[in-house]
């Protein structure tokens, strides 16, 4: 892809709501979005709910073997219903097998769904410690020889874990959320910070600037730090069909219709270039399309007639 385009990502279908898994979907899906010249594929989590949603790490595992060029990432893996030691030694697996192409964004969860921490068997409260706690084991076991870790929730002596990963110090860390803390956090401790689809670009312009305002604050160089969003794209020239079908897939996906129209982005190809331009003028460095339907569609429309202009 060209040097001066804003780097995009797009994301991997891995919901179905209608009948089995289709892996050859995903397949053909990744392979040409290489072929294409997107940056990176993204997956989200859910571990538990009504409707068939793989497992993003697994899945991406899969992609690995199928794919060479593309960065691999999560937004967001729900970190606390995740155990930090497993997770590290999945994703530098991640790393190792993918040649190095692994991102990891993580995040609180809970949003429109709410958290399902008890059924885990673990309490929300506190889950802001067992959250940062998890980030701090996790650099740790990447980059040290011999780990040791006094904390709330975890405490350890000398723990080895290989391999490690590919990229060095360690995989790129993302941060998702939308509380100042979590932006907070996301500077204190990230590589990054994705702007949820589930918000909308008005809640991106706010937050990013708050990022850059704790950016200086903490004097750290802005260079060494990256904010994208990801945003569900429906590209239908006809409006009125558009918004009805982004209605019924936000009610499937999060059981509120009424958000869809609020976060999404639809309309003519024009139309939706111009909305996303705007994300690009308010300081997002990298683009995630998160298409709801019609995904192999909008891969080719995303890439020739959109990406082309941001």
């Amino acid at each position: 892809m060209a040097s001066n385009h804003t780097p995009c990502g797009i994301e991997l279908p891995q919901v179905f709501f209608d009948g089995p898994v289709d892996m050859e979907h995903i397949r053909k899906f990744a392979v040409r979005a290489e072929t294409l010249g997107y940056d990176s594929l993204w997956l989200q989590e859910r571990i538990i709910g009504d409707f068939t949603m793989l497992e993003p790490v697994t899945l991406l595992s899969y992609v690995a073997a199928i794919t060479t060029e593309l960065r691999l990432g999560t937004s967001v893996i729900l970190l606390p219903l995740r155990n930090p030691l497993q997770l590290a030694k999945a994703y530098s697996t991640l790393d190792v097998m993918s040649g190095g192409r692994a991102v990891m964004g993580v995040g609180l969860g809970g949003g429109h769904l709410g958290s399902h921490e008890d059924v885990f068997g673990y309490t929300r409260e506190g889950r802001v410690t067992r959250f940062t706690e998890a980030v701090q084991i996790m650099k740790l076991l990447w980059t040290e020889p011999k780990t040791s870790f006094q904390g709330r929730y975890w405490n350890f002596k000398d723990v080895s874990m290989a391999p490690k990963p590919i990229q060095k110090p360690h995989l790129p860390l993302w941060f998702g959320g939308h509380h100042e803390n979590a932006l907070k956090r996301a500077v204190k401790y990230g590589n990054g910070w994705m702007g949820a689809g589930s918000s909308s670009s008005n809640a991106f312009i706010r937050e990013s600037a708050m990022i850059r305002q704790f950016l200086a604050e903490a004097k750290r160089d802005p260079a060494t730090f990256s904010y994208g969003k990801r945003v569900y794209l429906c590209v239908d020239g006809n409006k009125e069909r558009g918004e009805q079908r982004i209605r019924e897939w936000f009610a499937r996906r999060y059981k509120n219709a009424d958000l869809g129209p609020r976060v999404s982005i639809w309309g003519s190809a024009a139309e939706c270039t111009e909305k996303i331009q705007e994300l690009v003028r308010a300081g997002a460095q990298f683009i995630v399309f998160n298409p709801m339907f019609d995904e192999m569609e909008h891969l080719e429309v995303c890439a020739k007639e959109i990406m082309p202009h941001l």
